[in-house]
């Protein structure tokens, strides 16, 4: 089937389309979208892959779900579209990556500027019902995503997965350590945040350290 997304990723993910589950999950998510207000817009589901092509990977941070809340969600994890609010665990991106690179913290929370430096910013579940978070999840969107982050492992080397809270640690098994490095923290959402368990990760000085050794152009943060 024929699915709005990025040619580079069309190429390497056709055959996925064509399977049963995934002509399920679009007609779920179809339904959805026309019977109630759903997040992100339609035409945003796949921009993680528009914005960061397959040949432009360099690293890939793993979220869960898209923001729920009116105007929020543009397609890219942890990400907001320019104008809105930081959520939560934003502000605590911001403030690691404020302290951890000197990078003062920003007035947008738009982060296509690092989906087009080659950051795949990957959420597991590509869409939400409005106003109920994990509404979309269990549809078939994590065999996708992890097909996803297994033809990354398998097709490409020296990415960087930052793999934050427990959800995203659990992909770890998709990797190949052996060609890839991994990063993992707690997550930045404040409940673990303020426990200990992100603040201080320096996740940021640490992928641009590796992809430096890799020969690879660091990340502006």
């Amino acid at each position: 089937m024929k699915v709005n997304i990025h040619k580079s990723w069309e190429e390497k993910l056709n055959q996925e389309f064509d399977k049963p589950y995934f002509k399920d999950l679009i007609g779920f998510v179809k339904s959805e979208y026309a019977s109630t207000r759903c997040f992100p817009p339609g035409p945003k589901i796949f921009s993680a892959f528009d914005l960061c092509t397959f040949d432009d990977v360099k690293v890939v941070i793993i979220g869960q779900d898209p923001y729920h809340g009116i105007g929020q969600a543009n397609g890219l994890c942890f990400s907001v579209a320019d104008g809105i609010a930081h959520p939560p665990s934003l502000i605590n991106i911001f403030k690691e990556i404020e302290t951890d690179t000197g990078i003062a913290y920003p007035q947008s929370g738009n982060l296509e500027r690092w989906a087009k430096q080659g950051v795949l910013l990957l959420n597991a579940t590509l869409t939400v019902r409005a106003h109920e978070a994990g509404s979309h999840q269990n549809k078939g969107w994590e065999q996708f995503t992890d097909k996803v982050i297994e033809l990354i492992s398998d097709k490409k080397k020296d990415i960087v997965f930052l793999l934050w809270g427990g959800f995203a640690k659990k992909k770890a098994k998709l990797i190949d350590i052996q060609q890839h490095d991994i990063l993992t923290s707690g997550h930045p959402s404040p409940l673990s945040a303020n426990r200990g368990y992100w603040f201080g990760n320096k996740h940021f000085s640490k992928t641009n350290a590796i992809l430096k050794s890799k020969a690879k152009k660091e990340i502006n943060w």
